[in-house]
């Protein structure tokens, strides 16, 4: 299918030297900028109510260029005075050089990534880690942002400086158009509230951005071309690679998350305790069995070393006698009584008396043997 005719969601650029108008002229391509948002500020009394000091504040976080507008439009109106000393960290190096139109481009004092939050956080967290930032959002920000810089406990709060209001688009032909380019979910919104009744057919769809490609799939349209890319950085780039067939339409897939090296070190490093922790716990395991198995074959030494016990015979209770009732004794016969038959009287022999026996005369002793 040949592309004759562009829409872009955006508004007409100032400058002709816009990419757009060179992809027109090199491909033979009739392009239109047609906004389908348009971004409302908030007063300066309607933002005084969130209680915000700007000034308490010395760095600026540049999203867009709706933030960079609308961030120096509420200084204005509440007459403060930017200092030179404020340090601006912007999204991509065109929101980088649209700080011109207010105050005077310096490198030391504008930081820039290209095209990803993530990479600019990076830069913030090397030097400006301890910054207060501030971040002009819309009424509904973007969560994405506002994750990563929780995410990295950076000094932060969000600005609400404008409001998008969708645009009225009923005097459009959507059926005169080859491609639709849509640069916001906001986008994908207005467009189905003002035709509820679209059908894509052969409209072909470029999303740039991922919150934009996941509302159109959302939204049951096709997507054809998704940007930024590694090799296609911005949206013109993406378009002129399609129309010179180096940019082939392949289903759209999330791009992942660029994890910072100081989450990826911090997330090797809460790896390795967890593992050093497990290892530890299954060393102690390891121990506790060791030494309960110790304390059992212990026990069983001391078990076998010990006198095996006597048995102790019961001895067997006396049985009780049976008291056998004596039988009665049977009564003494009666004996008749002897007659007693006194004896005589022996006569008594006389004895004669022995004769008496003469002393034996003394013999006389000698007078020397008594000496």
């Amino acid at each position: 299918m040949k592309i004759k005719k562009i829409l872009i969601s955006q508004p007409r650029p100032e400058l002709e030297r816009s990419p757009y108008f060179d992809i027109a002229r090199n491909f033979g391509i009739e392009v239109d900028f047609r906004p389908f948002i348009q971004v409302e500020g908030i007063p300066a009394k309607e933002f005084r109510k969130n209680r915000i000091d700007i000034l308490s504040y010395n760095a600026v976080i540049m999203t867009s260029k709706n933030a960079v507008d609308h961030y120096f439009r509420v200084c204005n109106e509440m007459r403060i005075i930017v200092p030179e000393t404020m340090k601006y960290f912007c999204i991509s190096e065109a929101t980088a050089y649209y700080l011109q139109k207010y105050i005077q481009f310096r490198k030391r004092k504008i930081f820039f990534s290209h095209y990803s939050f993530a990479d600019l956080v990076e830069i913030i967290k090397k030097k400006h880690r301890e910054e207060k930032f501030l971040l002009p959002c819309t009424e509904a920000p973007n969560d994405e942002y506002s994750d990563i810089l929780d995410r990295e406990g950076l000094k932060y709060i969000k600005a609400p400086l404008y409001r998008a209001i969708y645009s009225n688009l009923t005097d459009i032909k959507m059926g005169d158009y080859d491609m639709l380019v849509l640069f916001s979910s906001a986008g994908i919104t207005s467009l189905l509230n003002n035709f509820p009744n679209f059908k894509q057919e052969n409209t072909m769809i470029a999303a740039f951005g991922d919150a934009t490609a996941k509302a159109v799939i959302q939204a049951g349209l096709k997507l054809h071309i998704h940007a930024p890319q590694p090799q296609a950085p911005s949206m013109a780039m993406a378009l002129e690679q399609f129309f010179k067939g180096e940019l082939k339409p392949k289903p759209w897939v999330p791009t992942p998350p660029v994890i910072p090296p100081s989450i990826k070190r911090a997330a090797l490093a809460a790896e390795k305790a967890a593992k050093a922790e497990k290892a530890a716990a299954e060393e102690m395991k390891k121990l506790e069995f060791l030494a309960k198995e110790a304390e059992k074959k212990a026990a069983a030494k001391k078990e076998k070393a010990k006198p095996a016990p006597k048995k102790v015979v019961a001895k067997a209770k006396p049985v009780a006698k049976k008291q056998v009732k004596a039988k009665p004794k049977p009564a003494p016969k009666k004996v008749a009584a002897k007659k007693v038959v006194k004896a005589k009287p022996v006569a008594k022999k006389k004895v004669k008396p022995a004769p008496k026996r003469k002393p034996a005369p003394k013999k006389a002793v000698s007078k020397k043997r008594k000496r």
